[in-house]
């Protein structure tokens, strides 16, 4: 009984720790620095805030090593890297125009785009790099509503295009 009780305290002393970090530290914790957000490469903006509600545009992949259409060049583990990668890019441009992680309330929606061949079938694999990275820093509050696509092609043949809806805590 002395046992168990101990163990039902540390899962307890652990559970509150986990919850009790910032998304900051969890990022620093899976050991990723977010980079500097690109600037938009066409006539769009990188996100729009409407009350508490922070549309961001279509990201690709920061690192664009990996390019590709899913199903011919790249694999599914490549194209999960780099939705992933997306994620990173998204989580990059959400932190400059909040300042702080902890002002996000819930991922509400994640839009995954992927290049892949008319054949390919396995859209979801793909862009649960993106969200598995979003339950990974927000917890439960990373779990949003998700559309995982194919697509013929993308701009400049980059494997992977997500679009991502936030809520925010209000200021």
């Amino acid at each position: 009984m002395k046992r168990l009780l101990t163990i039902i305290t540390l899962t307890c002393l652990v559970t509150a720790y986990v919850h009790a970090q910032t998304p900051e530290e969890r990022l620093s914790d899976l050991n990723i620095e977010l980079p500097v957000p690109s600037a938009p490469v066409a006539n769009y903006v990188k996100y729009v805030q409407t009350g508490n509600l922070l549309f961001l545009s279509g990201h690709g992949p920061c690192d664009r090593d990996m390019l590709g259409k899913l199903g011919n060049e790249l694999t599914v583990e490549q194209g999960y890297a780099s939705a992933r990668n997306t994620g990173i890019c998204l989580l990059a441009t959400l932190k400059s125009a909040v300042g702080d992680l902890s002002r996000v309330k819930r991922i509400i929606r994640v839009f995954g785009m992927v290049n892949a061949t008319s054949d390919f079938t396995a859209h979801s694999q793909v862009i649960n790099g993106c969200s598995d990275l979003m339950t990974d820093v927000f917890g439960e509050s990373g779990k949003h509503v998700r559309a995982a696509v194919g697509m013929g092609s993308l701009p400049g043949n980059i494997p992977v295009e997500i679009e991502m809806i936030v809520e925010l805590y209000p200021d």
